[in-house]
C-alpha cells in the first residue's frame, strides 16, 4: 500500500469509482492509507506571516532536489515564518487550489525529519482547503507561484495543535519546518490541453474538445453499446505515460450509455480528484494505463469491467449499465 503524506487530513480518492464486491468496505480501504486528521482549523485565527527565523538549507539547494536543513537556532517565531527560497514563474496559487509538490518536514528543535516525498519519488497532490491540510501550508503557499521553493516554520497553532501527532513523533509544543517545491497547481477550472485527435465515427460517443475548464459535452450515439472496453484520445498530451500502479489527478465526467444521463462529475462538484489506478474499477485502470499526462481520454466501460452485479447504492448505475467517461489526466503522482 502506497504510504500517504502525514499532511493529509482527509484521504483523497474517488469513492464512486471504488471497485465493489471485494468484501472490503470503502471505509476500511480508506483507513489503511489515511493519515491523522488536521486539527479543526475553524478555531485557529489567521496567522501573522513573518520572514523568519528559518534554518539554513545546506544541501539539495536546487528546485526538486531533496534538501538538507539545519536544526533551528534559538526559539522559533510564534508567528508563521515563510520565505520564498527560489521564485518560480508559473501560475499564482490560490486558496482551494490543488497543488502538486515535493516536500520535506522536520522538527525545529531536533532537525528530526518526520516525513518527505523525495524518497518516495512521488509528489503530494492535495487541495489547499480548510480541513484537508494543516493550516500552515494553506496560508504559506497562497499567493506563491508554481516553480517556487518555499520554506516555512509552522508553530503548533497552524500545525497539529496541542495534541501533536504521535504517529509522526511530533509533540504538541513542536514547531515544524518544511521545504516545499511546488511543481504545479490546478483548480476546478483546469483542463487537459493536448492536441486534438480525430474521433471515431463508427458508433462511439463524441466528446467535446473545449479547454476552458467547463465540462465537455458527451454525445452518446443511438446504437448498441460496445461489448469491449474503449479507450481513445480526444486530446493527446505530451506528458509521461501513466503506469498501471500510478496515481493520477483528474477532471472527469461520467454518463450512462443508455440515455446519456450524467451520474458523476468533478465539474459538478467543482473539485478535482486523485486516486490510484489500483483502487478503481477495472475499466478505469485499463483505460488510463499507457495514456499520457495532459490528455483527455474517452473511456467506454462494459458492465463486467465496471460494477458487475454490485452497482453503487442510490446511483443511476444499474448492474447492466455501460458507462461513458471523459477523463482529463492533469498529473501523474
Amino acid at each position: 500500500m502506497r504510504r500517504r503524506s502525514l499532511l493529509i487530513a482527509v484521504p483523497a480518492g474517488l469513492v464512486t469509482l471504488a471497485a465493489c464486491g471485494d468484501g472490503e468496505s470503502d471505509s476500511n480501504r480508506a483507513g489503511e492509507s489515511a493519515s491523522p486528521s488536521a486539527p479543526d482549523a475553524s478555531a485557529a485565527p489567521s496567522p501573522k506571516i513573518v520572514d523568519g527565523p528559518l534554518p539554513a538549507i545546506t544541501a539539495g539547494v536546487k528546485f526538486g532536489e531533496k534538501p538538507t536543513v539545519e536544526k533551528g537556532s534559538g526559539d522559533p517565531s510564534k508567528d508563521l515564518a515563510v520565505k520564498t527560497v527560489i521564485a518560480g514563474g508559473g501560475r499564482t496559487i490560490a486558496e482551494n487550489d490543488f497543488v502538486v509538490a515535493h516536500y520535506l518536514g522536520q522538527v525545529w528543535s531536533t532537525a528530526k525529519v518526520f516525513d518527505n516525498s523525495y524518497d518516495r519519488k512521488s509528489p503530494l497532490a492535495i487541495q489547499l482547503a480548510q480541513g484537508s491540510i494543516i493550516d500552515g501550508w494553506r496560508y504559506a503557499l497562497a499567493g506563491k507561484k508554481t516553480g517556487s521553493r518555499v520554506e516555512m516554520a509552522v508553530p503548533p497553532t497552524w500545525g497539529y495543535g496541542t495534541q501533536g501527532n504521535e504517529q509522526a513523533g511530533i509533540k504538541g509544543t513542536d514547531t515544524l519546518v518544511f521545504v516545499v517545491d511546488v511543481q504545479d497547481a490546478f483548480n476546478a477550472k483546469s483542463s487537459a490541453e493536448g492536441t486534438e485527435v480525430a474521433q471515431d465515427d463508427t458508433g462511439l460517443p463524441k466528446v467535446g474538445t473545449n479547454t476552458d475548464g467547463k465540462a465537455p459535452a458527451i454525445e452518446v450515439p443511438d446504437a448498441a453499446a460496445p461489448k469491449k472496453l474503449v479507450s481513445s484520445y480526444v486530446l493527446e498530451g505530451d506528458g509521461p505515460e501513466v503506469g498501471a500502479e500510478d496515481s493520477v489527478l483528474v477532471q472527469y465526467k461520467g454518463v450512462l450509455w443508455d440515455g446519456g444521463k450524467e451520474f458523476d462529475s468533478t465539474y459538478s462538484r467543482k473539485q478535482l480528484t486523485s486516486f490510484s489506478l489500483q483502487q478503481v474499477v477495472k475499466g478505469w485502470a485499463q483505460g488510463l494505463t499507457g495514456k499520457k499526462v495532459g490528455s483527455r481520454v474517452l473511456i467506454v466501460i462494459p458492465p463486467e469491467l465496471g460494477y458487475g452485479d454490485n452497482p453503487p447504492q442510490g446511483s443511476d448505475i444499474k448492474k447492466d449499465s455501460t458507462l461513458v467517461f471523459s477523463v482529463d489526466i492533469l498529473a501523474k503522482l
